[in-house]
């Protein structure tokens, strides 16, 4: 038995945003050392803002401005803070109820250690030195003994609001193909690509599962596919992505190698983009030392009849 790959992966991007009026004002508070609510049609603060009334659906729009100061309402300590977390030593994850407001903000706590923090807990905002207008120009909280903040009476609105943000998503973890898929990655190695055939409905799935999603049965018979394929359908790509060394526009394709029960998908090359089409023939291209295709092209086979892969798209 081949041995179980493993390898870390990251997926990570920046995901942009509009603000809309509430949350534009909400974040563009923060920037200027001031924290602002919404009022809801009962009379309800609810601190970090939303636009809808979570309780009636209403639509809700009264800014009122809450204090720095408030009360914790619940925690839990954080023994080993991760990357991108707001501390880089141990703090308490609190949910803060400031002064002015019916609920909780989550937050860091800056505190000594575990025996510090307790539900009831007076706290205040500590302000990041640099502020850009995210929730982040919170740098934390931390323990506050003194009186309720006095408040600068501001109406919410700014001359030179934010109106947009860019959050950047990020996620890192360990993956492993399994038994199936690492024998088909080092079958790739060396540029043969192999299936597993289902033993009662007898599909060929490339990439392999272990087991027939539809059939539920494991898989082992391994199939050699391809190297020829068929398109059946693809999309063209006109945004280039980033760290990525391709030229916009191109070719995105669901490709059915011969032999398989279901397509897999690559980029299209040695085509001009707009002559790709459904039932065009292509093979794989190899890069020297890769472990997979670096795209496929025409191999100057005849288009595939419709029939022969409508099964596939």
């Amino acid at each position: 038995m081949p041995e179980v790959l493993k390898a870390p992966l990251v997926v990570e991007f920046p995901f942009t945003r509009s603000l809309g009026p509430v949350q534009s004002a909400f974040l563009t508070g923060l920037r200027e050392r001031v924290v602002l609510g919404v009022k809801t049609g009962d009379g309800r603060v609810l601190v970090p803002p939303v636009e809808y009334d979570p309780v009636t659906a209403e639509e809700i729009r009264d800014l009122v401005e809450v204090a720095p100061t408030g009360t914790v309402t619940t925690w839990a300590w954080n023994h080993e803070p991760r990357r991108g977390q707001p501390l880089g030593t141990p703090f308490a994850w609190v949910l803060v109820r400031l002064d002015g407001a019916d609920t909780a903000l989550l937050h860091a706590l800056d505190t000594s250690g575990p025996d510090a923090v307790h539900t009831g807990m007076r706290v205040r905002v500590r302000w990041a030195e640099e502020r850009s207008g995210a929730i982040t120009d919170i740098a934390c909280f931390e323990p506050y003994e003194g009186e309720t903040a006095e408040l600068s009476g501001h109406s919410g609105e700014f001359e030179d609001a934010i109106h947009g943000i860019v959050a950047h998503a990020r996620l890192d973890y360990t993956y492993s193909p399994g038994r199936a898929q690492s024998a088909y990655i080092d079958a790739l190695a060396s540029r043969r690509t192999f299936g597993e055939r289902c033993p009662s409905c007898r599909k060929v799935y490339v990439p392999p599962r272990g087991a027939c999603p539809t059939c539920g049965v494991a898989t082992s018979e391994q199939v050699e596919v391809g190297p020829g394929g068929t398109v059946t359908t693809f999309c063209i790509v006109n945004i280039k992505a980033k760290n990525l060394d391709i030229e916009v526009p191109y070719v995105y394709a669901h490709i059915a190698l011969d032999g398989a029960g279901l397509a897999l998908h690559g980029r299209i090359g040695g085509i001009p983009y707009d002559q790709v089409r459904m039932g065009l023939r292509v093979e794989p291209v190899w890069t020297e030392g890769a472990r997979f295709p670096d795209h496929y092209r025409p191999n100057g086979e005849p288009d595939a009849d419709y029939e022969t892969y409508k099964e596939l798209l």
